[in-house]
């Protein structure tokens, strides 16, 4: 099944990219010296003007949670599920109210639970963005540069590169790269344009072929960026990056790396990552309401020295 639509030639994720060719492209993307605060990185894009002209898309107030649910079962796109258990419950005598408690844990950075990458989360040729190497900055007690905490929340321009919508298919297949002219023709589709401070999601329909035909293992797998991508995002000031998969299509046209966007975006760019997003509700939610632009909310959870967070982004239209 190609693209959703019946099509049996196989995903097409080049060009391949030679290691030297990436650098270049690495170097011609780089905004280490851009910005007094490194650590918020392309956040320090996003000022009160971002916030107001953002504000101004909420006209039906519809909001749409982004986030997949918490999976404490174990599946090829989770190998590391969940952990859910009760440490209180109402089942004894004591005084009222009772009290029913729970703990909850997870190793989110994966392929299965809706979570944020910090700057601390991608070094490339051992390198954070801004220049401190990881050997320095991160060790067994967490992240002393880039750190989620230092990031703070977001409200901004969110915009949805609804790929299947413009293909009219129903989802991309795994491996399906995303290439710059794939970008501009689905602004111009959508109707839309991508500016400075904006935070753009690409759906490629992961989850409504995972809910057609079963889950994979998106490692291997999965719709994404292509890297002839990414100096067009970079151009354009983008603050963030995210989607239904992890931003990435792999397998990687780029030989000897193997998340060549994580790299530009984080590493290069200073550009925050959303991973694992559920896009499907507010796909339909833009395409009733005739646009695909909304206010976005992103707020990762204050965890001193962490390198993401999980999070339930919010789209509001």
């Amino acid at each position: 099944m190609g693209d959703g639509s019946g099509a049996d030639a196989p995903p097409d994720n080049g060009p391949a990219v030679s290691r030297a060719e990436f650098d270049r492209l690495f170097a011609a993307v780089r905004a280490w010296d851009r910005w007094p605060d490194p650590e918020r990185g392309a956040w320090n894009l996003v000022g009160p003007r971002h916030v107001l002209a953002a504000a101004a898309l909420v006209r039906s107030g519809v909001v749409v949670p982004l986030a997949r649910p918490w999976s404490t079962a174990p599946a090829p796109d989770n190998h590391r599920p969940a952990l859910h258990h009760m440490t209180e419950l109402g089942d004894v005598e004591a005084p009222e109210p009772t009290g029913h408690k729970d703990f909850i844990a997870i190793d989110y950075h994966g392929k299965a639970v809706s979570h944020l990458d910090a700057l601390a989360h991608i070094a490339y040729q051992g390198r954070l963005f801004g220049g401190p190497t990881a050997r320095e900055m991160i060790d067994a007690t967490g992240a002393r540069y880039g750190s989620v905490d230092r990031l703070g929340p977001l409200v901004t321009r969110g915009v949805l590169l609804d790929l299947p919508v413009v293909r009219g298919v129903d989802w991309l297949e795994p491996g399906q790269a995303v290439h710059a002219g794939d970008v501009l023709a689905a602004e111009a589709a959508l109707g839309l344009r991508i500016g400075e401070g904006d935070a753009v999601l690409l759906r490629s329909g992961h989850l409504r072929r995972r809910a057609t035909l079963g889950p994979w293992d998106p490692s291997a797998a999965s719709a994404g960026f292509h890297v002839d991508a990414v100096p067009l995002l970079a151009e354009r000031g983008i603050a963030l990056l995210g989607g239904d998969g992890d931003s990435d299509v792999r397998p990687s046209p780029v030989a000897g790396v193997h998340s060549p966007v994580h790299a530009l975006a984080i590493a290069a760019m200073g550009v925050p990552l959303l991973d694992n997003l559920d896009l499907e509700r507010l796909s339909g939610a833009c395409g009733a309401a005739g646009r695909y632009e909304f206010l976005l909310v992103v707020s990762p959870l204050n965890v001193p020295g962490a390198t993401g967070s999980p999070l339930t982004p919010v789209a509001v239209l």
